[in-house]
């Protein structure tokens, strides 16, 4: 109700507003004031219309003012732009001559340092070439008997080769606790009696133990012996013909030499090395004037020899075939003014040697080697790669390279260690005793070893490329990595030797004969040496009296 109350309240005062308001218009006053009004602000708005004109002259002019002022000023800037741009593209042009001629400079420095360049890297390469060379040859005269295969007899300058036992600070000669060895005593010829001293006697201070003191001394005689066969001579009374009792074998000429003259003979030549002349001088020296032999008879003892041992070296060549491991191995010597070849072959106390032409394949056709089935001991001759079931590579021969390469591949360690794992492995399979087994822990620690250094070896040359002037330390490596087994066979098999000596040791009696001989005339000179050599190397591996087996041999039949 309250709000109804209100509502018509407010609509009458509403009302009588809108009354008054009708009642001014009616009566016109309100006209009046209105117009009154709208004068006031006519006249106000044409004070003010005047007013904003003048201010709009004002700023019309200010405007046209400014507007030259600005006009001016870009004119004036126009013109030190213009004039800016000028010298700007002046310096520019200049700037790009002087850039051309740099860049002109620039391409002929170019140019001549890539001539310089070109020259530079054409020196490097010549000064790598002659290092490269330089190490070859310096390779080449260092090598010797301790870092190749070369003999160290082909080393004539070389120092004292020195013994590799250990030294154990002992003196020299029998030790204390061992059992003396006397020179063997003699059955005497002749016994000479010395009496006692006459003051040791007759002093009354001495007396006799009972005891002889014997001393021998052994006398050598060269004495000749002329056996001369007397027979009667008949003739028939028919024909003439003359007839006498036949001469015992070997009695052929006026003046005969016995066999004991041919072994004689035969062993200063062929085993001593004494040249032909000087065996004749020593013979006729020794017989007082007694022998007086021809350089054709010793010449010819040679081929007599090899014909009468025929069947001995083909017994010794059936043995060697039957033995589990064979030593092998190519000597080379003069035949001729070539080059010739022996092949050897040795096991246990059997050695044979045969004269080549030539080694490789056809070196090894005809030899004991060429149809073997047990295990070949060489010093990785490629050519022995092809023959036999096993290999056993010499590690003599591997420790010369190895110290070849410590001396030119100085920035390496794994040659050093393998040098080192050699000794090592080497002194393990020796320490084991004939008939003996060995320690398979320590075995397998070697092997495994082997390979650790040979990994090593891998990641160095993977840092550290071989020269191509020297592979051999990178090509031993490659080998041992890949032929492992040829390297590792004499640990795991006990009848299998480390190493090469015996055809090694074998090879040197053949060198012997022929620095002496210089040159053998003919290839069969060569093989009928060899022939006696095989034989004579055989006896002294029996233990057999050398010269009476000669002496033996040489007997008619």
């Amino acid at each position: 109700m309250h709000a109804q109350f209100e509502y018509i309240t407010n609509l009458q005062y509403e009302v009588k507003r809108l009354k008054k308001l009708v009642e001014a218009f009616q009566s016109g006053e309100k006209y009046v004031r209105m117009e009154k009004e709208f004068r006031k602000s006519m006249n106000g708005l044409r004070r003010e219309i005047r007013s904003l004109k003048a201010a709009l002259a004002a700023a019309h002019a200010e405007t046209v003012k400014v507007r030259s002022l600005w006009i001016q000023a870009c004119e004036d800037l126009e013109k030190e732009k213009d004039g800016q741009l000028a010298r700007k593209e002046r310096e520019l042009k200049k700037a790009k001559e002087a850039m051309y001629r740099a860049q002109g400079e620039r391409d002929e420095a170019l140019g001549k340092l890539r001539e310089k360049n070109l020259e530079l890297y054409e020196v490097k390469t010549q000064l790598e070439e002659e290092k490269g060379k330089n190490l070859e040859l310096t390779v080449r005269i260092n090598r010797d008997y301790t870092n190749s295969s070369k003999s160290s007899s082909q080393s004539p300058n070389h120092g004292k080769i020195h013994n590799g036992r250990e030294k154990t600070g002992r003196n020299r000669g029998g030790q204390p606790g061992h059992a003396h060895h006397e020179r063997k005593r003699q059955e005497p010829d002749r016994i000479v009696e010395i009496p006692a001293p006459e003051e040791v006697v007759s002093s009354g201070e001495y007396r006799p133990t009972g005891k002889l003191i014997r001393k021998q001394t052994v006398i050598v005689h060269v004495t000749t012996e002329v056996v001369e066969y007397v027979t009667p001579e008949y003739v028939s009374r028919k024909t003439g013909k003359k007839v006498h009792a036949a001469f015992p074998e070997g009695v052929k000429d006026d003046v005969n030499d016995d066999r004991t003259v041919r072994a004689a003979a035969y062993l200063l030549n062929n085993h001593c090395c004494v040249s032909i002349s000087k065996t004749r001088e020593f013979l006729k020296e020794v017989s007082k004037g007694k022998l007086c032999l021809s350089d054709g008879m010793v010449c010819g003892l040679s081929r007599e020899f090899s014909e009468k041992t025929q069947k001995e070296r083909d017994g010794i060549f059936l043995e060697l075939m039957a033995s589990p491991c064979m030593h092998v191995d190519f000597t080379f010597g003069r035949v001729n003014g070539k080059q010739g070849t022996v092949m050897i072959c040795a096991s246990g106390n059997r050695v044979l040697y045969q004269g080549r032409e030539k080694k490789g394949h056809e070196g090894v056709k005809g030899s004991p080697a060429e149809f073997y089935q047990g295990v070949l001991v060489h010093d990785h001759e490629a050519t022995f790669q092809k023959y036999g079931s096993r290999h056993q590579e010499c590690l003599v021969h591997v420790e010369r390279h190895l110290r070849s390469s410590i001396e030119n591949e100085p920035g390496l360690t794994w040659n050093r260690q393998m040098l080192e794992w050699i000794r090592e492995a080497i002194h393990y399979r020796n320490s084991i005793p004939e008939e003996g087994k060995g320690d398979a822990e320590r075995t397998a620690e070697l092997i495994k070893k082997y390979g650790e250094i040979l990994e090593k070896a891998e990641s160095e040359y993977e840092y550290e490329p071989p020269e191509k002037y020297f592979m051999d330390g990178y090509n031993l490596y490659m080998r041992m990595s890949e032929e492992r087994e040829a390297y590792l066979l004499f640990l795991k098999d006990l009848s299998v030797p480390p190493t090469n000596n015996a055809a090694e040791n074998a090879a040197r009696k053949y060198k012997r004969k022929n620095i002496q001989a210089m040159c053998f005339r003919s290839a069969k000179g060569q093989s009928y040496f060899c022939d006696g050599l095989s034989v004579m190397e055989s006896m002294k591996a029996k233990d057999e009296n050398l010269y009476e087996g000669v002496l033996k041999r040489f007997s008619p039949g």
